[in-house]
């Protein structure tokens, strides 16, 4: 098992999270409508789906109520190929809604990023590294 097809963000309200993912973000999907039950976003090597967090909960364990506060110890990341995307993209994420939770700076391991929190609270890094190198699909290359 080494792979990932498939990551599922369990959200409060589909109509918020898939404008904000596929309207504001540009996230690609052949999905049209503004609130489906599910709905999964093209990207090169994975998709990435949204569902409902209730119905996600009751997938999982129907005896255990969804739990989401604060910081869970996992976040997303998209790897931008120049500092000017970094800000362009943090800049596109906040004008959808987003929360900006540390602005794009120069880091410990000497590339560039920021964070910032979907209006689910799932934790996005937006990252540059000068020494990064891509595949054809767009892929970070991760020796």
């Amino acid at each position: 098992m080494n792979r990932v097809n498939l990551i599922t963000l369990g959200v409060k309200d589909m109509k918020r999270s898939v404008a904000f993912y596929r309207d504001h973000l540009g996230f690609s999907t052949s999905e049209t409508k503004d609130n489906p039950e599910i709905i999964f976003f093209n990207n090169p090597g994975s998709k990435l789906a949204l569902y409902p967090l209730d119905e996600l909960a009751k997938d999982i364990d129907e005896q255990k109520p969804p739990q989401r506060s604060g910081f869970s110890g996992i976040t997303l990341a998209y790897n931008a190929k120049s500092e000017q995307e970094v800000d362009d993209m943090m800049k596109k994420a906040e004008a959808a809604g987003a929360r900006l939770v540390k602005p794009p700076e120069k880091v410990f391991w000497g590339g560039y990023s920021g964070y910032f929190t979907d209006p689910d609270g799932y934790y996005w890094e937006v990252a540059y590294g000068e020494m990064w190198e891509f595949d054809e699909s767009d892929m970070l290359i991760v020796n």
